[in-house]
């Protein structure tokens, strides 16, 4: 392979629309070699269409080819089912491509969803042998590097407790020090920090700063592009499962945004990316000032309300629901959020057709362009999730009545505010 740590060639993974993808571990193949004559005779049986079949067929990946070299540091980015987690987990062994084939030089060490790569059942000290043993590793030389994990997992105390019983906190914390402690040759970590608190990103991304600086490869899957132009070389856009971009990092993350900001300006009611089990649907979303009516564009300083129209197929009122806004900038900064449950105003039950109205007053945002995501809970189940729902535009407003508002690069946000000045005699 000379120069490349990896290289993908006309790479696919089709999936089945409905149909649960599990990660293959040993004891599944086992089971699945035990069942298959079964199976087969099952499908003799069926008797359903090839047709019904096909069109229940997706690609999460098509025509993938890429060549990365040692020690780049790659940020792959894409909307939500772009076939970026697919990627890694072809290139983590986990999953096999349907087409095509990828070549990998070197040990690979991988932090993908919370639950993979750990034994629930086995403690944290037999996980991090295990891990290490995976990746070819003696157990002198993972010996060697526990203390290094445990100091960074925090997680000394429950070494010897089976992680089945640990809090997601503790289980990525640990996840991620076994990960990038190990020292692998390439590293994939997808998007799993989220979970974790600020300081245990801070900590995180140090780490993989001093993995990269070390001359290993470094696959990282975010959607927050400051981290992404911080840390990485290149960065690769995949849309729709191929490859849209591939290129120097800025570049790539106009053309990311591009694709965010054309799916913020669809119908809510063609958005097809929406995750939840449908309880409640969101039909319409927008924007009133005082100034305006109903806006796209907002003035700084000035009282707006956000309006969710939705809809429900239930019969009767839907019970316990909770609904949130959250407000991101173009570099995928979370700025704040409008949302029911931290004012307390949950609904314990509402009509199925109706909406939502987020009072905001003195609107605190600088002059920029921003999306917003639209979540809903009914009965402690996610009913309707989209991302980059919509869009606002935010131009200057006069918010504090003195004609001057500092310039967007001071900060994201006005704080309302003002001075007191004392005098001590002396």
């Amino acid at each position: 392979m000379g120069n490349y740590a990896i290289e993908i060639e006309d790479l696919g993974k089709q999936y089945k629309l409905g149909q649960f993808q599990k990660y293959k571990a040993l004891r599944d193949t086992i089971a699945g070699a035990f069942s298959a004559p079964f199976r087969a005779a099952s499908s003799l049986l069926g008797g359903s269409s090839r047709q019904k079949q096909a069109d229940r067929m997706f690609w999460a990946l098509k025509d993938v080819s890429l060549r990365i070299r040692h020690g780049e540091v790659i940020g792959l980015i894409g909307r939500n089912g772009a076939g970026k987690s697919t990627l890694l987990k072809v290139l983590s062994r986990i999953v096999e491509p349907t087409n095509g084939h990828a070549r990998i030089e070197g040990r690979v060490g991988s932090l993908l969803e919370v639950g993979v790569g750990f034994h629930p059942e086995l403690s944290g000290r037999e996980n991090i042998f295990l891990n290490g043993a995976i990746l070819g590793m003696k157990r002198e030389e993972i010996a060697g590097r526990l203390d290094m994990i445990l100091d960074f997992a925090e997680v000394g105390k429950f070494l010897d407790t089976p992680v089945k019983f640990y809090s997601s906190g503790m289980y990525v914390r640990l996840a991620f020090s076994v990960a990038a402690h190990l020292e692998p040759d390439i590293l994939l970590v997808d998007e799993v920090l989220a979970v974790g608190d600020a300081s245990f990103q801070k900590k995180c991304l140090g780490r993989m700063e001093d993995v990269a600086h070390g001359g290993r490869t470094v696959i990282f899957v975010s959607h927050n592009m400051a981290t992404i132009q911080s840390l990485c070389s290149r960065a690769i856009l995949l849309d729709g499962g191929t490859v849209a971009y591939d290129g120097a990092v800025n570049e790539t993350i106009t053309k990311y945004l591009d694709l965010v900001h054309s799916d913020a300006v669809l119908p809510l009611d063609s958005r097809t990316d929406r995750e939840g089990n449908g309880a409640l649907q969101f039909r319409k979303f927008y924007a009133i000032s005082k100034s305006r009516g109903i806006t796209d564009t907002i003035c700084t300083g000035e009282d707006v309300t956000f309006v969710v129209e939705y809809t429900s197929a239930a019969a009767g009122p839907l019970r316990n629901v909770s609904v949130s806004v959250p407000l991101w900038n173009h570099m995928g900064h979370h700025m704040f959020m409008c949302w029911t449950r931290m004012t307390g105003q949950d609904s314990a039950e509402i009509h199925p057709n109706g909406e939502f109205r987020a009072h905001i007053k003195r609107f605190p945002l600088m002059p920029g362009r921003y999306t917003l995501n639209l979540w809903s809970e009914v009965n402690g189940q996610i009913a309707d999730w989209i991302r980059n729902a919509a869009y606002i535009n935010v131009i200057e407003g006069d918010f504090f009545g003195t004609g001057y508002l500092a310039p967007s690069s001071h900060g994201g946000m006005v704080v309302d505010h003002y001075w007191e000045f004392v005098h001590h005699n002396d």
